[in-house]
């Protein structure tokens, strides 16, 4: 047999992805045993309860509605515009506008004039350019620079548009990739995938996850000295799992590092909707690049990466996202185009999710007013939930955690004493896999050990979503200290703690 586990390509064997490892499995299991499991392991707003905007749901609903004989009246505008795309007959019905506002309407019908078939159609292997000249001009007026939009590649989510992009750069083990660490799998995953070398950098959580650009100077000199030609560093902004929001100031000094080692950033900027503090908003990588000036502005090699899965979308189903090159050579973007068009076409409804998400509803619009209403309810009870998830962990005995400031998750470190140490040991469990194990069996919460993502030796913690609806987090985090407190009693002993 050619397909025996021996027989495997051995980097598919190497291949972790915590996110959905052991512990979602094993919740998967409690799930279908009855037991009530909060699934904090994955961001995934949707399903936790948040709410789809209406605007982009209402070209998308009308469809659904009608087959499933629906009352569509109330279904949001992103909704109604996919709707009528996808049921482009619906817009000669005369009752249209007694449904669905005019602007979704319009909407609907200047997408369907951007495809070459409807939604059932391939669209260019890049995208439908229409969509991507709006992601383009998102572009400019959140940077005041241009954008191309011949150098736009629409995506199925970031996630496919990483892994492109890694494919190119990566030729073997002897290819490295600077990652900060802790890490989204994602990228230790691909890399594993594709052949490459990790390469990482270690953030210090003692200053807020902050990076210190002398850490990647000793990162790229080891790796070098192993025989490791260091091509590409990672960069994720705000971080997931950490949460921590680059400065202007260290966009700056990572941009100037990779000038002179010769890197190309790929900048991860898929939570920059996502910020729960004044201090230090979202700046994106190629703003400080432009800033900067020549030599830097026309030589550093740059991708950025951003999703409709996550901000106060959260259309983690739909899998749409992009990727912007800057000084990319055009012989590499012709061949960046070429892997992509293996695929044919990247899902030309998320397109539109695409195209609502960088040009949403305007002032003086019919929708705006509920979108705007929308938007800001989801943002400002997602910097409520963040306040009350890190003061939770913070209550807890032997937890420590860092303000979330953007992104969806917290990242806390749990000291476990050495009698917990022990019996993971004795269970032949990770020491966090061990902690997130009983967590999950005695509470129904589901986390992602630290470990999936990366953390110094010796040191331990999880990551959680704050995606749990506003009014049942308080009681999660009840149910979290209890156990937490209890765990602590039970396994303590005089010989200290685990520790940064």
């Amino acid at each position: 047999m050619a397909l025996e586990y021996e027989s495997l390509n051995e980097n598919v064997k190497k291949c972790q992805y915590a996110v959905r490892g052991e512990l979602y499995l094993r919740a998967s299991e409690l799930q279908k045993e009855g037991k009530k499991i909060i699934f904090t392991n994955v961001g995934n707003p949707h399903a936790l309860g948040q709410k789809p905007l209406t605007f982009p749901r209402q070209v998308y609903s009308i469809l659904q509605s009608i087959l499933e004989r629906l009352d569509i009246k109330n279904k949001n505008e992103l909704v109604q515009v996919v709707a009528l795309c996808q049921a482009p007959f619906l817009l000669e019905d005369p009752n249209v506008g007694m449904i669905f506002p005019a602007d979704a309407i319009a909407r609907a019908k200047h997408y369907l004039s951007l495809t070459s078939g409807g939604l059932g159609a391939y669209s260019d292997s890049r995208g439908i350019p229409g969509v991507r000249k709006e992601v383009a001009e998102f572009i400019q007026r959140r940077d005041g620079y241009p954008s191309d939009p011949e150098l736009i590649f629409l995506t199925d989510g970031a996630s496919k548009g990483v892994m492109q992009i890694l494919n190119c750069v990566i030729r073997g083990e002897g290819d490295g990739i600077l990652v900060p660490v802790p890490q989204y799998p994602l990228y230790s995953a691909t890399i594993s995938l594709l052949g490459g070398s990790l390469v990482p950098y270690y953030l210090d959580e003692s200053e807020n996850w902050g990076l210190d650009v002398n850490n990647l100077r000793q990162s790229v000199a080891q790796a070098r000295s192993q025989g490791i030609s260091v091509r590409a560093m990672v960069i994720i902004n705000p971080g997931n799992p950490t949460g921590q929001c680059l400065s202007e100031a260290n966009l700056r000094e990572i941009l100037r590092f990779c000038y002179n080692e010769k890197l190309v950033l790929l900048g991860d900027e898929v939570y920059q909707q996502n910020i729960y503090q004044d201090e230090r908003p979202f700046i994106s990588s190629k703003k400080v690049l432009m800033d900067m000036g020549s030599p830097f502005s026309k030589e550093v090699q740059l991708v950025s990466f951003h999703t409709v899965s996550k901000g106060y979308w959260g259309e983690c189903g739909q899998r749409g996202g992009y990727f912007e090159m800057t000084n990319i050579p055009p012989r590499v973007v012709e061949e960046i185009y070429k892997v992509a068009s293996i695929a044919l076409s990247p899902n030309v409804s998320a397109q539109i999710f695409m195209g609502l998400m960088v040009s949403p509803p305007k002032p003086g619009d019919i929708s705006y007013d509920q979108f705007a209403r929308e938007s800001k309810g989801i943002l400002e009870s997602l910097r409520r939930r963040a306040k009350i998830m890190t003061d939770g962990f913070n209550s807890c005995k032997n937890v420590v955690c860092n303000f979330t400031e953007g992104a969806m998750y917290s990242f806390p470190q749990i000291k476990l004493p050495p009698g917990a140490l022990q019996a993971a040991k004795q269970a032949g469990k990770v020491p966090d896999v061990f902690y997130c194990l009983k967590l999950l069996e005695a509470t129904g919460i589901s986390t992602v050990p630290g470990s999936g993502f990366g953390q110094k030796e010796g040191v331990f913690h999880l990551r959680t979503t704050i995606l749990p609806a506003e009014e049942e987090m308080p009681e999660i985090m009840d149910s979290f200290k209890k156990f937490n407190d209890e765990f602590m009693t039970q396994y303590e002993n005089n010989f200290g703690y685990s520790r940064m």
